[in-house]
């Protein structure tokens, strides 16, 4: 895979240079509420900026359905990209129509454009070659060099991942080449005790990684909606909490596995239950009882691992060397349900283990909770990346820069 650096060191001054980020933030009113991924895309933009070159820089942001939503436009991300880079950001009101190649066409060396959300153009996300290939050849046109930084995108076949480094000289930024180094980390000498934390709402999402981590970690600790799952699968009563009864013989299953081959695979011992979801927007007080993980009143939800599994999971973590977390372990949006998610990242800093947190929720909860980002090894900004690379999945994003 060619690096940036390689890029640089042949010279990109007066070039126009694609670079695929993820600027796919998340937004209250307008208001970009964590920032994580425009920053950690800034040092690519800022380097090649300097370099000369005229940088174009291209997104999705949330699911629009292939045509312009105004509720899913980047402008609050070009906005807050120049901030950072002390500069102004041009912006293009579409993504290969007029106003793309206009503002590209208006760039000096050294300056930055923003194009609007790729994914108001149904080619973006199209499963037919030919239409995907055909918005990657509009896209080719506004450059002479594509950089690949948008490392929460990579597991998807989309024009701008997949098919556009095919027509354009292409090499990795220093965002992507970090996370591939991270999870190489992970997946290949690894250093023992490896503990894996994994939450989140639905066990579905996360069957996969569990299979390929039943042969590579010593340790699972299971917390969130998924957990009651596997309480389930112990015959444990679970009241109205979050449940995929379908799920529940594939879940034995793993619990067996686990068991024969010696991974301690951790469920709460206790947890916080309510009769009611909280409200995260007015986030009044929540109602709710802390009970035996076998003892969840039949009218009552668990939303958060209780005071017990917050000291049994920091206590699997504290000898560890190596420690991947993905998905809270509760209800963290609410102040009275963020206890569990914030111990698991607490134990985290305080193990002198190399941590990884796995993006997406997990990353926002760090934020959230106001823990400083530099206590941990690494915050990743692809929750779904990098649990499609833990699951020995072929990324098309990566294998396209790698091409």
């Amino acid at each position: 895979m060619k690096t940036i650096d390689e890029l640089l060191a042949e010279g990109v001054s007066g070039k126009r240079v694609f670079v695929r980020a993820d600027l796919n933030v998340p937004l209250a009113d307008g208001v970009i509420t964590d920032d994580g991924r425009i920053r950690a895309v800034q040092p690519t933009i800022a380097k090649l900026a300097e370099a000369g070159a005229r940088v174009v820089v291209a997104s999705h942001l949330g699911r629009p359905k292939g045509a312009p939503d105004p509720a899913f436009t980047l402008a609050p991300a070009a906005r807050r990209l120049g901030e950072l880079l002390g500069t102004e950001v041009a912006f293009a009101t579409d993504t290969v129509g007029s106003s793309a190649k206009e503002t590209v066409a208006a760039l000096a060396d050294g300056q930055v454009a923003v194009i609007e959300n790729l994914r108001f153009n149904a080619g973006e996300t199209s499963k037919d070659d030919a239409e995907r290939g055909a918005f990657a050849d509009q896209l080719a046109e506004l450059a002479d060099l594509y950089v690949g930084d948008g490392f929460g995108a990579v597991h998807r076949r989309h024009a701008s991942v997949f098919d556009l480094p095919a027509r354009l000289p292409h090499a990795a930024g220093y965002l992507i080449a970090t996370e591939v180094g991270v999870l190489k980390k992970l997946t290949a000498d690894v250093k023992r005790p490896y503990v894996v934390v994994l939450g989140g709402a639905k066990v579905s999402d996360k069957l996969a990684v569990i299979d390929e981590l039943l042969g590579k970690a010593d340790r699972i600790l299971i917390g969130g909606g998924m957990a009651y799952t596997f309480l389930y699968a112990k015959g444990y009563e679970v009241g109205i909490s979050l449940l995929q009864k379908d799920q529940v013989e594939k879940v034995t299953e793993y619990m067996e596995r686990a068991e024969r081959t010696g991974v301690e695979l951790v469920l709460p011992v206790d947890v916080l239950a309510s009769a009611e979801f909280p409200d995260l927007k007015g986030k009044t007080p929540a109602e709710f009882v802390t009970v035996d993980a076998d003892k969840i009143p039949a009218d009552k939800e668990g939303l958060d691992i209780g005071p017990k599994t917050r000291e049994l999971y920091a206590s699997k973590i504290a000898d560890a060397e190596t420690v991947f977390w993905n998905g809270p372990v509760g209800v963290f949006e609410h102040p009275d349900y963020a206890g569990g998610t914030r111990a698991v990242a607490q134990a985290l800093v305080d193990s002198k283990a190399f941590t990884v947190v796995g993006g997406g929720d997990s990353a926002a909860a760090v934020r959230t909770l106001g823990f400083d980002e530099k206590a941990f090894g690494h915050i990743s900004t692809g929750g779904g990346a990098s649990l499609e690379y833990l699951e020995g999945k072929e990324l098309p994003g990566i294998a396209a820069l790698e091409g």
